[in-house]
């Protein structure tokens, strides 16, 4: 049998040989074996549908967060780079951990992975928990509507409305 003049085996092996070509690819560019950290103050580009770790580098799935922390990314849907806390931080830019994007880039989406007795984690534009943001209850995650950076978060008790 032939395609437009071309035999099927020599279809299949074209379509075969392309497809171990793209394999090799992306296997060798995943990065998530071999990656390393983002030099200080580099923001780190995650490939479509994940998240980079802003400490380590590392290439995530999509909403990856450990239990007891709360994660930010700078892509909807838990995607783009992510700075994760399992305490409270007054600054992102100069805190205990520091978020290299905090100063330049949007916060799109977060999730409270928390496990403390706390409500939910507020979070704020500016440094020393001012100019309260946002608040997204524990166990909860989604996209955030507005175009603000985020510079703190902290754990509360009480409204997280």
């Amino acid at each position: 049998m032939t395609v437009k003049g071309v035999g099927l085996s020599r279809l299949f092996t074209g379509v075969l040989a392309g497809l171990v070509l793209l394999t090799g690819l992306l296997v060798g560019t995943s990065g998530i074996a071999a990656a390393a950290p983002a030099a200080a103050g580099a923001t780190t580009v995650a490939p479509a549908g994940t998240a980079v770790d802003d400490e380590t580098g590392a290439e995530l799935a999509a909403w990856s967060c450990s239990s007891g922390n709360v994660c930010f990314y700078t892509g909807p849907d838990g995607t783009g780079s992510r700075c994760m806390w399992s305490v409270a931080d007054p600054d992102w830019a100069t805190g205990s951990i520091v978020c290299s994007w905090a100063r330049t880039t949007n916060v799109k989406s977060v999730w409270n992975r928390g496990t403390s007795s706390a409500s939910g984690v507020a979070f704020y534009s500016g440094t020393n928990y001012s100019g309260r943001i946002g608040c997204t209850r524990q166990g909860q995650s989604g996209n955030l509507a507005g175009t603000y950076k985020v510079r703190s978060h902290q754990w509360i008790s009480g409204s997280c409305g």
